[in-house]
This record gives C-alpha cells, sequence and structure tokens, in this order.
C-alpha cells in the first residue's frame, strides 16, 4: 500500500490529518497539493488516484535505492488563499525534498512562488496558465499550456470545415489562456469568430446565453469550462435545438462530464493530452491499472498526475533522493515515456506534444483525430 498522509489546511488553523498511511514516515516525501474538497474536488481524486499510483509503481520497484517514498498530501481547495500555506507546511514542517502540483492554475501559480523561493522543485500536472512555470527554474509543467492548446482548437475548428465560430469563455485564468490562443490563431485558419461571451465559475443556467448564441448562427462553438460548467452548458444547448460542434477542452475531459451531460454528451469533441485508444504500453498500461484502482475510467487530470509524480521520482532516482539544484537539474534533463506521449522539457520547463482530440462515442471517450503541428503547438521558451 502507498504510503500516504492526507491532511487539509485552512488559511488560519490547521485542521489536521483527515488521511492515512500505511506505517510510520517513510525514508524520502515529497508533497503535494491537491483539491480534495470543493468545487475542483472530483478533479483532485483523480489526481490523487494518479499520484498515488505513480508512488505505488515506484515503491514496488524499490523506492529510492531501497528508500520508501511518502507522498504527503494537502488539500489546497483549488484555491490560491490556501496553497501559499500548504506549499509552505509542506517545506517548513515535512521537509519535502519535491512536490507535485496536482491543483488549478490559481492554486498552482501560488504555490509555484513558494517552492521556487525555497529551491525545492515543483513538477505541475495539468495546470495550464503561463505564468506558472515564469515563476522560475524550479518549476516545471507536464501539460500543454492553455494558449497553445487554444491555437490547436483554432485549427481542429478549422479542420471541421467551420468558419464562423462563437467563443464562450469562462472568466478565470483558464478560460482567458484558451481564448488568447485561439483568437491568435483564428486568422491563420480564416475563421469568423462572430460572437463572444462570458461566464462565471458558479453559473450552471444559460438559457440568455444560448439565446443569443442561437441567433448569432455559428457554425461551431468553442467553449471553456470544467466538466460541472460544461455539462449543463452542453445539455441545455442541445436542449433549445443548438446542434453545431461544440468544441471543449481538457477541462470536459473525465467521464462525469458525461454523466453530467447524459445523452447530450453524444458527438461532443475536446482538445486534451490523453488517448483512450493508444496502443502504447504506457498508456495501456496506466488506463488499466488506474481503472483498478480508482473504480472509475481515467482522465487527462489522473495522467498528468501520474506523469508528473513518475518524472519527480525519475529524478530523485538519478540524484540517490537528494533534493535541490541536483533534482532540478536531473529533471530537466530527461526524457519521459508518459501516459500523455514522450516529454521533454525546454529551457522555460515546458513541453512540446502532440494535442490528442478526443469525442463521445456511445457514451464513452474515444479517439477522434490527433492534430500534430510541431510549429502552431510549440510551447513558449526563455527566448520566446
Amino acid at each position: 500500500m502507498i504510503r500516504s498522509r492526507i491532511k487539509t489546511l485552512t488559511l488560519a488553523l490547521c485542521l489536521g490529518a483527515t488521511g492515512y498511511s500505511a506505517s510510520a514516515l517513510a525514508d524520502i516525501k515529497i508533497g503535494f497539493n491537491v483539491p480534495l474538497t470543493g468545487f475542483a474536488a472530483f478533479d483532485g481524486k483523480s489526481a490523487l488516484n494518479g499520484a498515488e499510483l505513480a508512488v505505488e509503481r515506484a515503491n514496488a520497484q524499490g523506492g529510492i535505492n531501497g528508500e520508501k517514498i511518502e507522498l504527503v498530501v494537502y488539500d489546497d481547495q483549488a484555491s490560491a488563499k490556501e496553497a501559499v500555506p500548504v506549499a509552505t507546511r509542506l517545506i517548513e514542517r515535512d521537509k519535502v525534498v519535491g512536490a507535485v502540483g496536482g491543483s488549478y492554475s490559481a492554486a498552482s501559480r501560488a504555490a509555484a512562488g513558494i517552492f521556487q523561493s525555497a529551491e525545492v522543485p515543483y513538477v505541475t500536472a495539468y495546470t495550464i496558465d503561463p505564468s506558472v512555470t515564469q515563476a522560475g527554474d524550479y518549476v516545471f509543467r507536464v501539460t500543454m499550456m492553455g494558449e497553445v492548446q487554444g491555437k490547436g482548437g483554432a485549427k481542429l475548428i478549422s479542420n471541421l470545415g467551420a468558419k464562423r465560430v462563437t467563443l464562450l469563455t469562462i472568466k478565470n485564468d483558464f478560460g482567458k489562456a484558451l481564448s488568447e490562443g485561439f483568437k491568435e490563431a483564428a486568422p491563420k485558419f480564416d475563421l469568423d469568430i462572430v460572437s463572444e461571451y462570458e461566464y462565471g465559475l458558479p453559473d450552471r443556467q444559460f438559457g440568455p446565453l444560448i439565446a443569443k448564441i442561437k441567433s448569432d448562427k455559428p457554425d461551431a462553438i468553442y467553449a471553456s469550462g470544467y466538466y460541472f460548467t460544461a455539462g449543463p452548458l452542453v445539455s441545455q444547448l442541445r436542449a433549445a435545438g443548438v446542434n453545431v460542434p461544440v468544441i471543449g477542452q481538457q477541462g470536459y475531459d473525465t467521464d462525469k462530464f458525461i454523466e453530467i451531460a447524459g445523452p447530450a454528451a453524444e458527438g461532443i469533441i475536446i482538445s486534451t493530452t490523453l488517448d483512450r485508444d493508444s496502443e502504447v504500453p504506457v498508456t495501456q498500461e496506466f488506463l488499466k491499472d488506474f481503472k483498478e484502482k480508482a473504480g472509475f475510467g481515467a482522465d487527462m487530470v489522473g495522467a498528468a498526475a501520474y506523469s508528473a509524480t513518475s518524472i519527480l521520482i525519475d529524478g530523485l532516482r538519478k540524484t540517490g533522493g537528494k533534493g535541490g539544484a541536483e533534482l532540478r537539474d536531473a529533471i530537466a534533463a530527461g526524457t519521459y515515456e508518459t501516459p500523455s506521449g514522450k516529454l521533454v522539457f525546454n529551457d522555460l520547463h515546458e513541453v512540446d506534444t502532440d494535442m490528442q482530440v478526443q469525442v463521445v462515442k456511445d457514451g464513452a471517450w474515444r479517439r477522434h483525430s490527433v492534430i500534430s503541428d510541431p510549429e502552431l503547438l510549440a510551447a513558449p521558451t526563455l527566448k520566446k
């Protein structure tokens, strides 16, 4: 069993341990901030399962030179306010040698600065905000950043033959990054953005917006959001008779979206980094083992958390368990075979990867296509 402790931290009060441990304290500690309560709890549960799976596998293979790895877990509620004391506690009290960010952009950005200042390597899983890796050279990201994914979304809509597009953007860092990337690339594909609307994270009723979209008569809708916003949105769009393609992103990428949207989920297309139909052994083994462990199908959040944790552990193996600059440099120099493909970090500690396109078919995520465009999908570097 994994060696792990789960804790919840609030700004004013540490609520103490809420989880479990297979035994006494392990030899090598790595930190993990993740939303286990609040609006993002299901994503947090998936991310935690992915991280735990990586640690379980590593410990079964002998850990780090025979020393076991302990995953020290805190609930950050996907909140920047909570993430700062979480990161501080992991560094100052738990003495972690490295950490994984299993949370949303706001929390990851806040934590990144703390880990950077302490020179503790921090590998973020699925956050897409560009400023996260800009915190400094101890911070890494294993997924496609938001602007890049937005550019890929423009090419995807062009590939579908659509020209007139409505942008429906969630008002946060996630939505902003996707929208900016999409709008930058749209002229390259002769896309006409006929309308653009925003909505808030708490919104679940979209009637007025849908009425406007219906009158705009777009060929496609590029709608950023998360499974808990996208599910109601898609359901209400289809109920209102809006049947044009709806293009989502990695925030939709969970079976929970299909459950919430119901029959309206059928045919929804998303950009992501996980291909359920991949024949690559690393991906297939992950999909199988994750479902056995979690009791539900893997998503990109779980895959990204597994990858980020595995990469941190690989670095620790190279350093013999040492942290600091030695661990940072070991991570930066590696090449990694992950469920999302081969990953190599550039000088900004970003990765270049193909964009996987998934579609809901017969009530499940299936491969739609793959967008492989090294120039369009290039991650930013320190030079640009």
